[in-house]
């Protein structure tokens, strides 16, 4: 932290102090503190002030879902009618409290169907999808800066591409597989750093994967990027057993067989146990079988999903063990959940 070690960030206490001070502000006060002054914001969404608090265990992991808003009142009392709209909810397990971000000025209304979204470095970005009026698929990025509390947008996808992997490792955003607007499943991969806003294209999968999970494994030196069975073109449906592995930098990617569970669809519900084995969490309780969706905070996953066909939504939050606590949610945050990720904040 040489860099910030000249500034008096307090008036009165020492550089150090001050410092220390700041760095122990919790994420739901880092908007009120980035209104206090200049250098104050610029040193909140500094990465590498990020980096020193993550360092020091003084970020927090929230749960980042893509849900269906509540259906809006119409004057007449009639049903709303349509798809229907989705926004992102924060939940954060400290506080066990629910939050909803205002959408994005391009899609006020809600946000694009089957849009991706990653966690990286403290920011949410959001990605592709289907226009929610037109369904015609879109490039859109968009990131999210939770000490901000705004949306700006990024720089589009280089394809339009639907149902693809996606996670952050590592700084950077890598996406991989799905298909394209001719419903052609693909190969091709790409990361995205948000501190450039820009892509770069990385070496082409072994196969084609539509409908692949994406996920970051811990590893030696670093992160890894999954991506999760997916089908070919001709296969549609037939989903692979396999899984492909990304090392940021490497000039391939290295295919994993037996991974996963054949025939199975991995959306939203993959999860790596400890000794790394990759797990389907739509298997963790009754409660959970259709639509499940699970994000993972390091030791602890927080479970959606249904017990049939149209029923309630339920919520699990639970550890490695397996076992799952059934908790209560808020009626404004009891939609379906598409998708989800963590975000460390």
């Amino acid at each position: 932290m040489e860099n910030f070690n000249s500034t008096e960030w307090i008036p009165g206490l020492p550089v150090e102090m001050g410092l220390e001070c700041l760095i122990r502000i919790p994420y739901p006060a880092h908007q009120v503190a980035s209104g206090v002054c200049r250098k104050w914001r610029e040193l909140l969404q500094c990465p590498e002030f990020y980096n020193h608090r993550r360092r020091l265990g003084y970020t927090c992991k929230v749960v980042c879902l893509i849900q269906v808003l509540p259906p809006e009142s119409l004057p007449d009392e009639s049903k709303p009618r349509g798809s229907p709209r989705y926004g992102v909810t924060v939940f954060d397990p400290v506080s066990r409290s629910w939050e909803r971000i205002a959408p994005p000025p391009r899609f006020s209304s809600g946000l694009p169907l089957f849009c991706r979204l990653a966690g990286c470095e403290g920011k949410l970005v959001v990605m592709g999808g289907w226009d929610p009026q037109s369904y015609d698929p879109v490039s859109d990025v968009f990131v999210y800066d939770f000490t901000a509390g705004e949306w700006h947008a990024g720089a589009p996808m280089p394809s339009k591409r639907s149902f693809f992997a996606a996670a952050g490792v590592g700084g950077r955003v890598y996406v991989a597989g799905g298909h394209d607007e001719g419903k052609n499943a693909m190969r091709s991969a790409w990361a995205y750093d948000p501190r450039g806003d820009e892509w770069a294209e990385l070496p082409q999968l072994s196969q084609e994967r539509d409908e692949c999970e994406g996920l970051t494994v811990a590893a030696d030196g670093g992160g890894e990027f999954w991506a999760v069975s997916g089908y070919a073109t001709e296969r549609q449906g037939a989903f692979e057993a396999s899984a492909e592995v990304y090392v940021p930098g490497a000039a391939e990617w290295r295919r994993v067989d037996h991974a996963w569970e054949p025939s199975k669809c991995p959306r939203s519900c993959v999860a790596v146990t400890r000794d790394g084995r990759l797990v389907n969490l739509a298997e963790s309780s009754s409660g959970v079988r259709i639509g499940a969706c699970g994000v993972t905070l390091g030791e602890l996953t927080l479970l959606t999903g249904s017990e049939y066909q149209g029923g309630p939504q339920r919520l699990y939050f639970g550890g490695q063990d397996g076992k799952f606590e059934k908790m209560s949610m808020p009626e404004d945050f009891s939609g379906f959940v598409q998708s989800g990720c963590c975000v460390e904040i």
